[in-house]
């Protein structure tokens, strides 16, 4: 009988005081506990987000004597750290096994993720299967490569995160041919709804089947770098069983999950009761809290500011910060609290009015329906909220161009041009009320819109961050309904009763977004299968023929690879966001698409002939 344990951290790229700090409170904490071996994530050290820096030899040298400074605080335990190691010119990603004070040995990585948000083969070079090597580091040999150890009788070694997703090429089958019977898998495994799900079951128990060995995975917390979430996922299962499984997105510095295994005797072996929570709204909820209180907290940001239209978007990012405040006070406490973010409040409206202000930005077409709503929901979670009319400035560039091209603008020939002044005339003066906050500036922009150019680029699009922009339309709805009856946010009961809409259009015209796009069910499993599963314009049609009139479906697929092909450009300028979903149509981190293409003409003219 072993205790074993994963510890998870929320680490900041090359923030070595913050970084080491919570490596070091993670041991102390783990030695009170008495646990033997203690894994914790890949590339802890430096963080997994510090991108070209890999390619520094400066960053691993560093990352060196943070090792050797943490290596004295190891006596009576054996841990597992994560940093990159430079070799000839070639990073490695690397696993250190520390035990009593002692360096025995470095395992690389030999999987390199590449698909989906990840591009680790730019930075790390894979580690060829039994290869091992004498490094000389600081003056001191240490062995690397493919490497096994064995601790109080228990034999372990690694598999490393991708290690883990490959199949045929895990590790871990040769792991097991070596007498193996323990697998530690220290990950950067990004957040996405429905994954923790996925890698418990095919990652942690899976291996712990196919290698007749006890499995360890232990995730990256919080949001490191800007963009990925890390859920802080802490699992171990023994032989096909599930001993434990931390609750996961949690608020602190770190987290420790410890379970006494017995690796003669399987029955024996102690079982925890987990108290994760699984589903999706619940889990987006957590994640998208975390990451906003990890990115006002580490950007030095006082807080939020948004312009609050009353519709759904703006609405979800508005209750999203509110529910930063209520879980994070819950877990941290309001010391805590109230240091990492630089307010005083000690009651959670109070708080979100010192963090969240919002701005109703009307003209001549909005509704005194989206107003209501807007003004509703601020004053339910207790944001700070202004409103102004800019009619002024919408009139006074109008008659700038039409003074310019000598003729009047009118919704018959101008209908675009109309609407976008609007939305871009709201741009400068929310950017000055953030910038007198001295705060993050969120644009509500989602998924849906980015698949198809429905946002006006420096007008809805302007800010720093975009919570929603890895969220479908579709999804947003269903949460904002789930939101109202489960987080008991009754301040959307208005909003939740409004059709999408712009509002750009005089009311008469009764402008709404599925009018002007198509139904946004529709839209989504569009994007499901031209994106996710990357079908041409034919075979999207072939797949969903069946639920849907032929004349109608063809006309939403023209339009749909129309406007994305258009809309590149807008893509590659939308503010930096989170990844929530397995789909993301961010350029930067996930799809890639060309600015100039051919717009899929062949393509759709095979639809138009089917």
């Amino acid at each position: 009988m072993i205790k074993i344990g994963g510890a998870t951290v929320n680490q900041i790229p090359f923030d070595w005081n913050n970084n080491t700090r919570n490596i070091l409170e993670a041991i102390e904490e783990a030695r009170r506990q008495q646990i033997r071996i203690l894994c914790f994530p890949e590339l802890c050290v430096t963080g997994y987000g510090c991108e070209d820096l890999f390619l520094s030899d400066w960053l691993a040298e560093h990352a060196w004597k943070e090792v050797l400074k943490i290596r004295d605080y190891t006596q009576d335990i054996t841990i597992c750290i994560g940093l990159p190691i430079r070799l000839e010119g070639i990073t490695y990603n690397g696993s250190c096994v520390i035990s009593n004070g002692k360096i025995i040995g470095i395992t690389f990585k030999q999987n390199l993720a590449r698909d989906g948000v990840h591009y680790e083969p730019r930075w790390f070079d894979p580690w060829v299967p039994y290869r091992t090597v004498e490094l000389t580091l600081g003056g001191e040999k240490v062995q690397a490569g493919d490497l096994i150890y064995e601790i109080e009788g228990v034999k372990f070694g690694f598999e490393i995160c991708e290690d883990g997703w490959r199949k045929n090429y895990r590790p871990g089958y040769r792991l097991m041919e070596r007498g193996v019977n323990l697998i530690l898998n220290p990950s950067a495994s990004h957040f996405a709804m429905g994954k923790s799900t996925l890698r418990e079951r095919e990652v942690v128990l899976d291996g712990s089947v196919s290698f007749n060995c006890v499995y360890l995975f232990t995730n990256l917390l919080g949001n490191e770098a800007g963009k990925m979430i890390y859920d802080g996922d802490i699992i171990i299962a023994q032989k096909g069983k599930l001993l434990a499984v931390n609750k996961r997105l949690s608020f602190r510095n770190y987290t420790i999950l410890a379970c006494s295994v017995d690796f003669k005797n399987p029955e024996q072996s102690e079982v925890i009761p987990s108290a994760d929570v699984k589903d999706r709204n619940e889990e987006l909820t957590q994640a998208v809290a975390l990451a906003l209180y990890d990115y006002a907290r580490k950007s030095k940001a006082k807080g939020f500011v948004l312009s609050l239209s009353g519709g759904a978007d703006s609405s979800s990012c508005a209750v999203f910060v509110a529910e930063m405040v209520k879980r994070a006070v819950a877990e941290v406490g309001w010391d805590i609290f109230n240091k990492a973010l630089g307010i005083e409040a000690n009651d959670i409206k109070e708080a979100v009015g010192k963090l969240l202000t919002c701005a109703y930005q009307g003209t001549i077409n909005s509704s005194s329906q989206t107003f209501n709503a807007a003004k509703s929901l601020a004053d339910s979670i207790g944001a700070e909220f202004h409103q102004w009319t800019i009619n002024d400035e919408v009139n006074s560039y109008s008659r700038k161009i039409e003074n310019a091209i000598g003729r009047k603008l009118t919704w018959e020939q101008d209908d675009v041009t109309l609407q976008n002044i609007q939305a871009r005339s709201r741009s400068p003066i929310i950017w000055m009320l953030a910038n007198v906050k001295r705060a993050v500036l969120l644009t509500t922009s989602n998924r849906s819109e980015g698949d198809v150019g429905y946002a006006t680029m420096d007008g809805d699009t302007s800010g720093s961050l975009s919570p929603i922009a890895g969220l479908s339309k579709v999804f947003i709805l269903q949460w904002l309904r789930w939101a109202e009856k489960n987080l008991n946010q009754t301040g959307l009961n208005l909003v939740n009763n409004l059709q999408p809409t712009a509002e750009l259009r005089p009311l008469e015209r009764n402008q709404t977004d599925e009018d002007d796009l198509m139904p946004y069910a529709v839209l989504a499993e569009i994007e499901k299968w031209a994106i996710l599963m990357r079908r041409s314009p034919l075979q999207v049609y072939e797949v969903m023929k069946i639920n849907h009139d032929p004349a109608m479906l063809k006309n939403w697929i023209r339009k749909f690879f129309r406007l994305w092909s258009a809309n590149q450009w807008k893509r590659e300028r939308l503010a930096p966001a989170f990844h929530l979903d397995d789909l993301n149509v961010d350029p930067r981190t996930w799809c890639r698409f060309p600015i100039l293409s051919s717009g899929f003409t062949e393509e759709l003219a095979k639809l138009d002939q089917y």
